[in-house]
């Protein structure tokens, strides 16, 4: 069968997705056999009728198989971690190199920001002569002798869902769970992983905010990825404020740094929490992981991944030389003395993209410097001598209007307690 519109009435009329019709789906989409209409009413029918978890497998493993999938041949498991985005986000800047200095392999390919969330890729470019786009010889090669590198999908890996993915964003359909699960997972099962931990935020920041969508995108996303062989597990983590205290890109590898350097917080916090998951997946023991952070063995990790991906040798003696700060650097006052009690994490976002730090469209070039920092959090008191926290901007007028925007996003009151960093725990 080559003709998709026998497929595509399948899943409209509720008969759904089997894995031959997934499978001529995903590789017309990546040879270009499958029209922008075809593929716009296929991702209409899913949204609509639903792919089914049998579906949602057939669809996973068809558009991971569209392209290159990585095969290892190391002397320990390979693990990833995924998250689907959030403020202040660092994780992975510590916890490859946590993993890799417990002997465990990460090849963790990233993406970059759009939107109001922030992407891991732009934060390893604010880092001076940093390449993500590593061809396949040298990401392997990095991987073998530092244990991790962090790099940008290459146009080999899940065409399919490149594809599909802006095709998607043009049709209305980006919302549905089969197909965020299927984009996911895609790319991520395609380095050829032996585990995968998935960080699903939920709360104002999250990207997806009705109060039941985090454990049903964590679910979704569990079922598939064993279904589809790789052993998953996902841990529902809070974004009902900033993850960090900064926002913005190379002011979170400083205090991604810091925290290597045994800086304590939430970061730290949520960093070994999903690394010990990942241990426990790969069947390793996570005992001592802290003191693995502590005694320096992850810096010198994430020290020579950027070295071996073209970054500085000494980033991690000499961070302030190389991550320049923004020109005007301006504090935020509340309006009166008080207790932060709701914070809008998502206008937060929004005012980092709006200070030129992240993009509203895929391509625009970003600036590194801006962003904020030292951001209050949840039950901090602020005032007069306690800002909510400090805007780094190319100039005062953009400074003026992200002080708003943040004093907009900042709401005071009696009721600061902020709530677990982790939610809950979905296992297979």
């Amino acid at each position: 069968m080559t003709d998709p519109r026998p497929v595509i009435a399948s899943v409209r009329d509720g008969r759904g997705l089997d894995g031959p019709g997934a499978a001529l789906i995903a590789q017309g989409l990546a040879d270009g056999s499958v029209s922008d209409a075809q593929a716009a009413a296929f991702a209409m029918a899913i949204l609509t009728k639903g792919a089914g978890p049998a579906g949602r497998v057939a669809l996973t493993r068809a558009m991971r198989d569209s392209g290159q999938v990585l095969q290892w041949d190391l002397s320990g498991p390979v693990v990833d971690k995924h998250s689907t985005g959030g403020i202040g986000d660092t994780v992975s800047l510590v916890l490859a190199p946590l993993l890799a200095a417990r002997g465990v392999f990460v090849p963790m390919v990233s993406g970059r920001g759009l939107g109001h969330t922030g992407g891991t890729l732009d934060k390893l470019e604010s880092i001076p002569g940093f390449i993500c786009d590593q061809p396949q010889q040298d990401f392997a090669r990095i991987v073998r002798q530092v244990g991790c590198a962090i790099v940008s999908a290459t146009g080999d890996v899940a065409p399919a869902d490149k594809r599909l993915y802006g095709i998607r964003d043009e049709s209305g359909t980006v919302e549905s769970i089969d197909l965020i699960t299927a984009s996911i997972l895609s790319k991520k099962l395609a380095a050829g992983l032996d585990a995968l931990v998935l960080d699903v935020k939920a709360g104002s920041g999250a990207i997806m905010k009705k109060p039941d969508s985090a454990p049903r995108l964590a679910r979704a996303l569990v079922d598939t990825a064993n279904g589809a062989g790789c052993v998953t597990s996902a841990m529902i983590t809070d974004m009902d404020q900033p993850l960090a205290r900064s926002a913005g890109n190379a002011l979170e590898v400083a205090e991604a740094i810091r925290v290597l350097q045994g800086e304590k917080g939430a970061l730290r916090d949520l960093t070994l929490a999903l690394a010990a998951e990942c241990l426990r997946l790969a069947g390793q023991s996570a005992d001592g992981l802290e003191s693995t952070l502590d005694s320096g063995a992850a810096a010198q990790v994430f020290g020579r991944m950027v070295a071996a991906q073209g970054g500085p040798t000494d980033l991690m003696e000499q961070a302030q030389a190389y991550l320049l700060p923004a020109p005007v650097i301006m504090p935020v006052y509340g309006p009166a003395a008080g207790r932060v009690a709701r914070i809008d994490v998502t206008a937060l976002g929004h005012a980092v993209v709006a200070l030129g730090g992240g993009r509203v469209r895929a391509g625009e070039v970003i600036d590194p410097r801006v962003g904020l920092d030292r951001m209050a959090k949840l039950g901090d008191d602020v005032g007069p001598d306690r800002p909510l926290g400090f805007v780094h901007a190319a100039d005062e007028t953009a400074a003026q209007v992200a002080i708003a925007a943040v004093q907009a996003a900042y709401h005071l009151g009696d009721d600061g307690h902020s709530g677990p960093l982790i939610r809950e725990r979905i296992t297979a």
